[in-house]
């Protein structure tokens, strides 16, 4: 049976509905599970590169930007000048936006916490974004569609819209390079779409609100989860699911996040638990080996992240912290805390040197965290309602 959670303090008003399932045991087990065969063409797999461009030293460049201008002021030709010019790509290659229940996609400039760019979203609040990894476009997922916007354009119409979930769409990742994108929604379907023609290409079914998805950086593996309490992985060369774990008895998971390198996929839970699989990759068939659970936080988890270097895990929670854990083969240790939300931390997103988190809040503010001094670089206010969702991609363009 479900049941119906009502965070009505969280939106002052307005009544965010979460869908919560019952408690059940301490169980990990992987299943194995036939799966709804789906329609088209088998997929490439691709492997993917990672380059490392921090959140673009932020400190650093706010402390210096000044004594660099000085110095061009004075010697416009000189080595000062090109010192001063190497910061401005870096820069404008930060891409950050949030979004949430004031109906509102907001991008902001990083550095300065200054809001460039407001598009409307009249359809529906915005669960969640996803910047295409080429920073061309941003995806925003809604109620029953995602809207596809130019980033460098200044025209507030999508450019594309994904009409085919019946329900909230939960989930929303890019192909790396670009050529399709995959949804999961409250429909109990995950969706995989053509981003040229905006038409879906396949089509998995859960039998159960679908939570999250992510893409395995091999590109030819889905990982899904839902509120029945399933983690599932789909395979798209096969066309089927290969995998079905069910860390605990009738407890939804909320969340589930894969390492860049494919090594680990950790998965959190209503009761706040984590769990921790090893990926080994044998040829093209992935196998699981279940590594660890522990409590992260006592309420609801609401997104699981891992960095990019693979060290840390960050957590969200509706008990107003996210908190970052040590990344250990056999043991996550807590590192630090973040303090200072005043309501549910929805989501977060890694800066590419792993070195910077953004958070998103109930309470209207998204947040960017410098975590080795646990400090709050930026905070970035605009949002009239709950900011549910952030996107960032700092990634080196050079």
């Amino acid at each position: 049976m479900k049941l119906e959670m009502v965070d009505e303090k969280e939106r002052e008003g307005e009544k965010e509905v979460r869908t919560m399932m019952s408690v059940g045991g301490d169980v990990m087990r992987p299943v194995l599970a036939s799966a709804n065969h789906a329609i088209p063409p088998q997929s490439n797999y691709f492997a993917t590169s990672l380059s490392t461009s921090p959140l673009l030293l932020l400190n650093r460049i706010i402390d210096h930007r000044d004594n660099i201008y000085e110095s061009i002021k004075y010697n416009p030709k000189h080595k000062e000048e090109k010192e001063a010019k190497s910061f401005k790509p870096a820069t404008m290659s930060v891409i950050m936006c949030t979004a949430g229940y004031d109906h509102t996609i907001r991008f902001w400039e990083a550095l300065s916490g200054i809001c460039s760019r407001t598009i409307q979203h009249a359809d529906s609040q915005v669960n969640r974004l996803c910047i295409s990894p080429d920073k061309r476009f941003l995806a925003a997922a809604g109620h029953v569609n995602v809207k596809l916007y130019d980033i460098k354009s200044t025209n507030p119409s999508p450019v594309l819209s994904f009409e085919g979930h019946t329900n909230n769409v939960t989930g929303v990742g890019f192909h790396c390079e670009g050529k399709w994108m995959v949804t999961s929604s409250e429909d109990g379907t995950v969706k995989i779409w053509d981003t040229r023609t905006g038409t879906v290409q396949r089509n998995y079914s859960h039998g159960s609100p679908v939570n999250d998805v992510v893409i395995h950086p091999n590109q030819g593996e889905l990982i899904s989860c839902d509120q029945a309490g399933n983690v599932r992985i789909w395979d798209l060369g096969e066309n089927k699911c290969t995998h079905q774990l069910i860390p605990e008895d009738d407890v939804p998971v909320r969340s589930v996040t894969v390492a860049t390198d494919g090594s680990m996929l950790v998965a959190g839970n209503n009761t706040g638990n984590c769990y921790v699989w090893r990926m080994i990759q044998n040829r093209d068939l992935t196998s699981l080996v279940p590594v660890t659970k522990f409590q992260a936080h006592t309420k609801y988890i609401t997104r699981v992240l891992l960095s990019p270097d693979v060290r840390h895990l960050a957590t969200c929670s509706a008990d107003h912290t996210a908190k970052i854990w040590s990344v250990d083969p056999q043991q996550f240790s807590l590192e630090t805390t973040l303090h200072g939300h005043q309501r549910w931390v929805w989501d977060c997103a890694f800066s590419a040197d792993s070195a910077y988190l953004v958070t998103a809040c109930s309470d209207h503010f998204a947040r960017l965290w410098e975590l080795s001094t646990q400090s709050i670089i930026r905070q970035y206010n605009g949002h009239h309602r709950g900011a549910v969702c952030v996107a960032l991609n700092d990634y080196s363009e050079r």
